[in-house]
């Protein structure tokens, strides 16, 4: 069996902001194409593109209107071929993002939809008739701000849009739109994808009595602070039981595909890490799940903890796919800069940390150059609800400015044209070819922590046990047959001095000093140990030594 995908470092790439190949300030396909071999530098296993479908573009693209077909923003289905074929040359799997818990409302099945109750597709989206005073049928938030119901005048019924107005949430529980989109992944799987990534895996199915939520107290770690979606336990409005019906009939259909993988992207606030490893365990749901866990402003030891061993305890023998950044988040140095006194320590520290964690991993474009959140003017804004939640919350344009490939000033070897978004000086200053041949950059340090791994079998695919530590210390080892790790980390900007008790060999470190049982670990230190299979190696911070 082909599980390439266990313990995998796959990389995000956002396609509209990687590479222009044509000065239009759009990245595409072709531009990637360009940029393969960069790629396939940094060690990783495959590519993972956001959404490259037609589309109106009101969600940068998920919101689609033809689910087979490539945008000619981004080229064409040729270069698409071309893309898969020049990644597999070079060894690097492509996995495609497939946003189908909704459509564009531009779509054909909606368009079809919406003109009749008793058309071919009449109950391909969620509709529902208003309350006796015309008021949706129940209190559904939409994630971007207002309520989950549009009103349409020709049918005299509301539709159920969890997202944008224009993108009206599909029926799963029609059996001819399973069918459907269980087609359009047939269409790309034999056209050559190694996989794919769902947006939004559990908002598929909603409750089919249309129950309203109860309340809820908003967790502290949501990035939407001032959202009154967070106001909400979203109990009936996704995460639905019949999900999990589904995506075994998914999983049916990958196995025609050998070698093929699947990733669920879980959003939900409550309970993601249950959901993640309902949806990935035992061997005839997903592959993998990633949710937004580490997507949040939390860097403590009891946090990184507590969130992997919920995870396995939820689901043994289920696998995560940990991210640190998406296009959906602050950038990471960004988010994570009050717990260092340097960024560039921290940026080290959280690719060494991300890579010893037991799971499959994505990147995020920009982070193996250390980019910031980048910095965006109000009238300079593209994203919905930055716009509409704008200056409380300033949306995801910050983290979605295009990439820095050569010297100088902007927009850096992007584009030739004026690119769709900023590029700010900050970022300049970190371009590629800046960073490409220097052993101290932060692109070095990716390809270096990228290549530890690989030659770790124990950090690929062995099993992890986390060590008693106080805080800021998070502690675990790695072991797997005929290899063993123990890994440190000091997740702070002050110094801290721990105990070791054994003995091990210090293999790849940060700020990291060891004199006999004394381990110094300066700010955002880390030291990783190889441990000699049948004898102990472990660490504990003074007040437990």
């Amino acid at each position: 069996m082909d599980e390439w995908w266990r313990g995998a470092v796959i990389y995000q790439v956002y396609p509209r902001s990687f590479q222009d190949s044509n000065g239009d300030g759009i990245g595409d396909l072709p531009g990637i194409l360009r940029r393969l071999d960069y790629l396939a530098g940094l060690g990783i296993d495959a590519i993972w593109l956001s959404p490259i479908f037609p589309s109106p573009q009101a969600d940068m693209g998920y919101d689609v209107s033809n689910y087979t077909d490539i945008d000619p923003l981004f080229g064409s289905l040729e270069d698409f071929d071309s893309l898969i074929k020049g990644a597999h040359e070079r060894g690097l799997k492509v996995i495609i993002d497939q946003v189908l818990s909704h459509t564009s409302d531009h779509h054909p099945w909606f368009r079809e939809s919406r003109v009749s109750r008793t058309n071919a597709r009449a109950d391909w989206y969620v509709w529902a008739d208003p309350k006796p005073d015309g008021s949706p049928p129940n209190n559904w938030p939409s994630v971007f701000g207002g309520r989950a119901w549009e009103w349409n005048a020709t049918r005299r019924q509301y539709y159920l849009h969890n997202f944008l107005g224009s993108q009206p949430d599909l029926n799963f529980h029609n059996p001819a739109v399973q069918d459907a989109v269980l087609d359009v992944m047939r269409f790309w799987l034999e056209r050559g994808v190694d996989g794919f990534r769902f947006d939004t895996v559990n908002y598929y199915f909603h409750d089919a009595q249309l129950r309203s939520n109860p309340p809820a107290r908003r967790p502290e770690h949501l990035p939407y602070a001032v959202n009154p979606y967070d106001m909400q336990e979203h109990k009936f409005s996704k995460s639905q039981p019949e999900n999990v019906a589904y995506l075994k009939r998914v999983r049916q259909l990958m196995d025609e595909f050998p070698g093929t993988t699947t990733v669920g992207e879980v959003g939900d606030s409550h309970k993601a890490v249950q959901l993640m490893a309902e949806y990935t365990s035992g061997t005839d749901k997903l592959h993998m799940c990633y949710s937004f866990e580490f997507l949040s402003e939390a860097f403590t030891a009891r946090h990184f903890r507590s969130r992997i061993e919920a995870f396995f305890k939820a689901g043994p023998d289920g696998w995560p796919c940990w991210s640190f950044s998406n296009h959906d988040v602050i950038r990471h140095i960004t988010r994570w800069a009050p717990n260092a006194s340097d960024a560039g320590a921290l940026g080290r520290q959280a690719i060494a940390l991300l890579l010893t964690l037991k799971g499959s991993v994505c990147l995020y474009q920009g982070e193996e150059l250390g980019l910031p959140e980048a910095e965006l003017l109000f009238e300079e804004l593209t994203d919905p609800p930055g716009i509409r939640f704008w200056p409380e919350y300033k949306g995801r344009d910050g983290c979605r400015t295009p990439m820095v490939w050569d010297e100088g000033e902007a927009p850096n070897g992007f584009t030739t044209g004026t690119p769709w978004l900023p590029v700010k000086a900050p970022h300049s200053a970190l371009a590629m070819a800046t960073q490409a041949n220097a052993g101290d950059s932060m692109l070095s340090a990716y390809r270096e922590a990228i290549a530890f791994r690989r030659q770790r079998p124990e950090l690929r695919h062995g099993e992890i046990a986390f060590l008693k530590t106080a805080e800021p210390v998070l502690a675990f080892r790695r072991i797997s047959e005929g290899s063993q790790s123990l890994c440190v980390f000091n997740l702070s900007a002050e110094p801290q001095t721990l105990r070791l008790r054994g003995k091990g060999e210090l293999i790849f470190s940060q700020a990291a000093t060891q004199e006999g049982s004394a381990l110094q670990l300066g700010a955002n230190g880390y030291a990783i140990f190889a441990m000699t299979e049948g004898k102990a190696l472990s660490v504990a911070t003074e007040t437990d030594a």
